[in-house]
């Protein structure tokens, strides 16, 4: 299987596992809210480890122990509105090898954290079936330092007619935080936060 291929697969397996978080996590309590997290964690942590597809080379399946995530904290579970894009163009995402993928500008995403607006571009993949599924990559204060420099990745799926949920304790890194060998898409100019988002993983400790 090709490295593209298998970032897609990546993709599928986490997107999976935060559609039943979203479809299960109606009215759940603190603490349930914060096993849920830990255990999609600990899903993610095992994938790495053992799955054939794994990006982590044989020594680095060895040597992991345990992905360094931040508290769960339940603040950065945003329930946002969507600002659709009226005239949505196709666009060549740049990848961290210098290819391209083609994804839509769907719309913005508008919520406030921590008293600010923020506002962030929403990609739908060019061959994307089901129209409710987006793709955010975003960087932060944080990229390069405490999180990777290459920014973080989220799978968001629309949960209103015009609201979709943003829980940034879900944030993981792309494949090329882990293997240099892998192309990953870099966050558009428009998902390059001033502010920290202390949720979600961290930098991955080779």
């Amino acid at each position: 299987m090709s490295q593209k291929n298998s970032v897609l697969l990546f993709i599928v397996v986490v997107v999976f596992g935060s559609l039943v978080y979203t479809l299960t996590g109606g009215g759940e309590s603190p603490e349930q809210y914060r096993e849920r997290i830990e255990a999609e964690r600990e899903r993610q942590y095992k994938y790495l480890k053992f799955n054939l597809e794994s990006p982590l080379t044989e020594v680095q399946k060895r040597e992991l122990e345990q992905l360094e995530f931040y508290p769960v904290d339940q603040s950065f579970l945003v329930k946002a509105r969507m600002e659709p894009i009226e005239t949505k163009k196709m666009v060549e995402v740049p990848l961290t090898d210098g290819s391209v993928e083609k994804y839509v500008r769907h719309s913005f995403a508008v919520f406030e954290l921590d008293g600010k607006e923020v506002r962030l571009l929403l990609l739908q993949a060019a061959k994307e079936v089901d129209k409710r599924n987006f793709f955010l990559a975003f960087a932060d204060a944080t990229s390069g330092e405490e999180t990777y420099g290459g920014g973080r990745y989220l799978n968001l799926r629309q949960d209103g007619q015009r609201s979709i949920t943003i829980d940034f304790n879900l944030a993981y890194n792309p494949y090329c935080a882990y293997n240099p060998d892998y192309a990953c898409p870099i966050p558009p100019r428009e998902n390059i936060l001033e502010i920290p988002i202390r949720a979600g993983e961290k930098n991955y400790d080779k």
